[in-house]
């Protein structure tokens, strides 16, 4: 039975330099730097819970009880962390109708869901770059050993950058990047259909508490029978 070899075998800090540093490189020339720096901190998100919005719901039936009692201006008080749902109560405290309401909440959902897909396109993208990284890794170890042909003790270095440079590139691609696109694509979907849940009760809520017009006094029909014409 054939040994494994040890890991330490497997690890080269050139290849690793190349396959990295390449795809970080060209990550970055094709994004936008707010855009990167918002997909580092999506890993964040990777480790908790999916999305719900049943305590913004429970605190939307609150908020309700609370207007109910002493009025719509006191919601303006309130402590409100979620930002749409801040930017809805604060609507609905200025007055305005549910349509403006619901559609500032889809508004502000879709270009939620828009920045989502923009973070997890960045980490496929890298996905796409890391093999062909690698390759670049391959050819550059590939060059390397042509070159020191009659140094036998350089060529195992060159041929290690040359093979390793594309192992690590797979292994990046479908171990980390791919594997974090895929879960961040799930958790915005979750959350996209989530938030729907909370458009209904805070457009019905401005609907309760918006202002009905005014209507002007009806003439009086004595006043109207008052008016006789003189021939």
């Amino acid at each position: 039975m054939t040994a494994f070899p040890p890991l330490h075998q497997f690890f080269d800090s050139a290849a690793l330099a190349i396959v990295l540093g390449g795809t970080l490189i060209a990550t970055l020339l094709r994004t936008p730097w707010r855009d990167a720096t918002r997909a580092v901190r999506a890993l964040a998100v990777l480790p908790r819970r999916p999305f719900s919005a049943e305590p913004l719901v429970e605190q939307i039936a609150h908020l309700s009880r609370v207007a109910k009692r002493h009025g719509v201006l006191t919601l303006d008080r309130s402590v409100i962390t979620d930002p749409d749902m801040a930017e809805a109560v604060a609507a609905i405290v200025d007055g305005e109708g549910p349509e403006v309401v619901a559609s500032r909440l889809n508004l502000a959902r879709t270009a939620r869901v828009e920045r989502h897909v923009a973070i997890a396109d960045i980490w496929t993208g890298a996905a796409e770059v890391a093999p062909a990284m690698g390759m670049v890794g391959t050819l550059i170890g590939l060059a390397a050993m042509f070159a020191t042909m009659n140094d036998p003790q350089r060529i195992g270095g060159a041929m290690a950058i040359a093979l390793l440079a594309t192992l690590y590139g797979a292994l990046f691609a479908n171990l980390i990047a791919q594997p974090i696109a895929m879960r961040l694509r799930r958790a915005a979907r979750i959350e996209a259909f989530e938030r729907t849940r909370i458009v209904a009760p805070l457009a019905a809520l401005a609907a309760r508490e918006a202002p009905r017009p005014s209507r002007g006094p009806s003439p009086s029909p004595k006043s109207g029978a008052n008016l006789v014409s003189v021939a």
